[in-house]
This record gives structure tokens, C-alpha cells and sequence, in this order.
């Protein structure tokens, strides 16, 4: 009686911590206080960085594109994302740095792209949030593309303990570009199913039967 043969997903995709944790951990904190110091430019100079933020269908607006996710408005706000911004940003380390940055250029650049295209006129839309959110889904939903029950368990437990932000993606709070938060969100799914299809493609035949 022939078995089936279950083909367990490959090991980048399947892991749920960086391969290299100290490493990963450094990267984080590293750039965490790169924003602080910008930040604290930003301070220093009566705040005029902030004006370097993504102005919808503007020209000059562009460049915040780039720009937008390393700026913020006060402490505060920067507080506000620190804990997210490490936790999120090196939990989707797992595939490795080359994979992270891919999924973290994907959805900065995909998400202010069309933050520029729909957000409100005349405002200069800034902060790490659309990143955070992009991070937060590709961590949600990758198990399900990768067909990991790690990943999907992980999933979950992100879901309970910090789901209540995804809210941010509806309209309503002043001050808050949920257009960043929506639109990040959608790339960091989208980043998964790429992640996860990619890895297929590069995954050995099955050979005997096995879950990860």
C-alpha cells in the first residue's frame, strides 16, 4: 500500500528565529538608533526633517517614499514603534538577512509607492508604521503559504499578543495614516506568498514522509 508522501517545506522558510540570532539582533538595534539619531537631529533643527515625508501626488513628495519610514513625529511616536519595529523586524529575519531585506524593501517601497498615490493632500506622511504592519502580516501568513505548522503556530501567537494594532488599517484616528498601515500590510502578504513560492521552487523532491 503506497504511502503518501508529504513534502516538508524547505528549512528557510520553515524556521520561525533568525539563523543567526546575535547577528540579526545587532542589525536591529543598530538601526533602532539610527532612527533615535535622526530623531534627535530632527530635534535639534525645529523638527524641519519631518517635511521630508511622503506628500501625496506631489513630485517633490517622492523622494519620502524613501525617506518617510526614518522620520517621525516626536518621541512619542518613535517610542511607540520601538518595541513593534525590533520584535517584528527580527522575527522576519527567519529566511535570512538577503530575504529580509527583499521583504522589508517590498513593502517600504510598495506601500509608500501607494501611500503617495491615495494618502491626503498637502500632509507629509511619516514613521516606521507601514514597515511594522508589513513585518507583522508576512509573519501571520507566511506559515500558511509555506505550509509550516511553527510558522502558523507563531502566527497565532503574534495574533493574541499584539493583533489588537491591526485595527490601524481602518479610518478613523486623526494624525494616523492608516493608508501606510493598510497598504503595508497588504505587501507583507504579499512578500510571504513571494517568499514562500520561491522556496518551493528551490526545494528538493520529496522523499520520505515528514511535517516540519
Amino acid at each position: 500500500m503506497a504511502l503518501p508522501q508529504v513534502t516538508p517545506p524547505p528549512r528557510g522558510i520553515a524556521r520561525i528565529v533568525p539563523p543567526h540570532p546575535l547577528r540579526a539582533a545587532v542589525i536591529m538595534l543598530v538601526f533602532t538608533a539610527a532612527l533615535y539619531a535622526l530623531e534627535a537631529v530632527d530635534q535639534v533643527t525645529g523638527q524641519t526633517l519631518d517635511n521630508d515625508g511622503i506628500i501625496s501626488r506631489r513630485l517633490d513628495g517622492l523622494w519620502g517614499i524613501l525617506w518617510a519610514p526614518l522620520l517621525h513625529g516626536g518621541w512619542p511616536h518613535l517610542i511607540s514603534n520601538t518595541v513593534p519595529f525590533l520584535l517584528f523586524g527580527w522575527l522576519a529575519m527567519a529566511g535570512g538577512i538577503r530575504q529580509w531585506i527583499g521583504v522589508t524593501a517590498l513593502i517600504w517601497v510598495g506601500s509608500g509607492a501607494l501611500v503617495w498615490l491615495t494618502g491626503p493632500s498637502y500632509t507629509s506622511t511619516i514613521g516606521m508604521s507601514g514597515v511594522i504592519f508589513g513585518w507583522l502580516l508576512f509573519l501571520l501568513v507566511r506559515g500558511f503559504f509555506a505550509r509550516s505548522a511553527r510558522q502558523i503556530v507563531l502566527g497565532v501567537v503574534l495574533l493574541v499578543l499584539e493583533g489588537g494594532i491591526l485595527w490601524g488599517v481602518l479610518p478613523g484616528t486623526p494624525g494616523v495614516s492608516w493608508q501606510a498601515h493598510l497598504f503595508g500590510a497588504l505587501f507583507g502578504i504579499l512578500a510571504a506568498w513571494m517568499v514562500a513560492r520561491a522556496d518551493r521552487r528551490q526545494a528538493p523532491a520529496p522523499t520520505t514522509p515528514g511535517f516540519v
